[in-house]
């Protein structure tokens, strides 16, 4: 599962069962602590995810700005929720890219926002990697990350 933090909206986005394709699910409006991390593990607990990426903010010329520390902080509430691995990927410029393929597909759905698409781009990231580092093979299983 990847997760695009932010102060108003967490993006999510799963991947199929092989870990080959990242796509968006939904985007969880920020209420409050207990209620947004109720919405993350509902989706854990549902959608048998075996491992959490979640996008770090670093600026443009890698150093950590005062959204990476709220991410940080989330992740930290998030691990007393869950025994699943949780990775941070660098997310630098996956909202402006997930922004630009919105707004060319936004012609065909109205509804459609930036923040899943992010998350989705933050965790193909990950698995392009993973295929890159160790290839695919059984050891994935069948577990959504």
């Amino acid at each position: 599962m990847g997760l695009d933090v932010g102060d108003s909206r967490i993006g999510v986005a799963l991947s199929d069962p092989l870990g080959i394709i990242a796509s968006p699910l939904t985007i969880i409006s920020r209420q409050n602590s207990d209620i947004d991390m109720q919405a993350v593990i509902d989706i854990v607990l549902k959608k048998d995810v075996g491992r959490i990426i979640i996008g770090l903010p670093l600026s443009m010329d890698g150093t950590l700005g005062a959204q990476v520390e709220k991410v940080k902080d989330f992740t930290a509430v998030l691990r007393r929720h869950t025994d699943l691995p949780i990775e941070f990927r660098d997310e630098r410029l996956s909202t402006v890219l997930a922004k630009r393929i919105v707004q060319a597909v936004r012609k065909t759905n109205r509804g459609t926002r930036y923040d899943s698409a992010a998350a989705a781009l933050i965790l193909q990231s990950y698995l392009d990697d993973i295929v890159q580092t160790q290839g695919r093979g059984d050891d994935l299983g069948s577990e959504t990350e």
